[in-house]
């Protein structure tokens, strides 16, 4: 199959790129090479290298800032991925879309499952919701996955910040009374050549949830980043009150995986297995895998 990806240079497109099948003929676009938001580009794009798949890895991310670039969110989460589906139908293609746990209100007390109502709480979660509206509309074949708190060993991300605050603080500040799971964007690329190698070029039109297995809150992921990282950096749990941020984060965000699971037949790392992994390939010397 033809497999176009775009958001290449990001933390799944990455990993994407490191387990490429070669049996597929791969096209890794960001937006320097491929603008998604350019309709008349995308389109000469999928007619040139008649693209059966489409692996959007591309949004806008930064939650807080969202609150104060509301129109370019809009631009990235929402009109981007309409155009890619009004494309993909078009083309008879599979739109595999990346979207979110802050599409969910954050006020549950067990795990959200995939037919549970939305209801967003900021511009980032509102824009992922609308923009997965907008594909469910178009009526194009689709897989919506929705991820969770994503990391790896590239990019910006919680590990890795965190890790470097404790290579130059005593001590850190974490909040505790946000829970939810960590997601390696390694497991999420398997996950999603899975979900594709499957499927082939049958009609579907499906939602999933997919993140590590397990629950913990940001202090317990600290805490691990820590030990497992072989770092001596007190952690201190605080609660989201202490540390306000422009953008509402959800308390609870929890996501249920049974659906994915059962639809690919796929077992999922627990949190812990994988962060281990993770911090590894950060640092090989040194990780105590404890």
């Amino acid at each position: 199959m033809n497999i176009l990806v775009t958001g290449c240079k990001g933390q799944l497109g990455t990993e994407l790129q490191k387990i490429a099948d070669p049996c597929h003929h791969w096209f890794f676009t960001d937006v320097d090479t491929l603008d998604i938001c350019d309709e008349t580009a995308v389109e000469a794009y999928f007619e040139a290298h008649e693209i059966e798949v489409c692996i959007n890895c591309a949004a806008y991310t930064a939650v807080d800032k969202a609150e104060d670039e509301p129109d370019l969110a809009e631009k990235i989460n929402v009109f981007a991925p309409q155009i890619l589906a009004e494309t993909c139908l078009k083309h008879h293609a599979l739109l595999v879309h990346i979207s979110t746990d802050y599409v969910f209100g954050g006020d549950a007390q067990t795990p959200y499952r995939v037919s549970d109502p939305i209801n967003p709480q900021s511009v980032y979660g509102s824009t992922k919701a609308e923009g997965e509206k907008r594909i469910m509309t178009i009526g194009c074949n689709y897989f919506i996955v929705r991820t969770a708190w994503l990391y790896s060993s590239t990019g910006k991300n919680f590990v890795k910040t965190m890790l470097n605050l404790a290579d130059t603080r005593d001590e850190i500040n974490v909040v505790a009374d946000q829970k939810g799971c960590p997601t390696w964007a390694h497991d999420l690329a398997v996950a999603l050549v899975t979900l594709v190698n499957q499927n082939g070029n049958q009609p579907v039109q499906e939602v999933f949830h997919f993140t590590n297995e397990g629950q913990i809150t940001w202090y317990d992921f600290t805490l691990a980043i820590i030990e497992i990282g072989g770092k001596h950096c007190k952690v201190n749990p605080i609660t989201t009150d202490q540390y306000p941020t422009k953008a509402k984060r959800p308390a609870y965000s929890v996501l249920d995986l049974s659906k994915i699971k059962e639809y690919a037949g796929i077992e999922i790392p627990d949190w812990r297995e994988s962060l281990v992994k993770c911090i590894e390939q950060l640092s090989p010397v040194g990780a105590t895998g404890h």
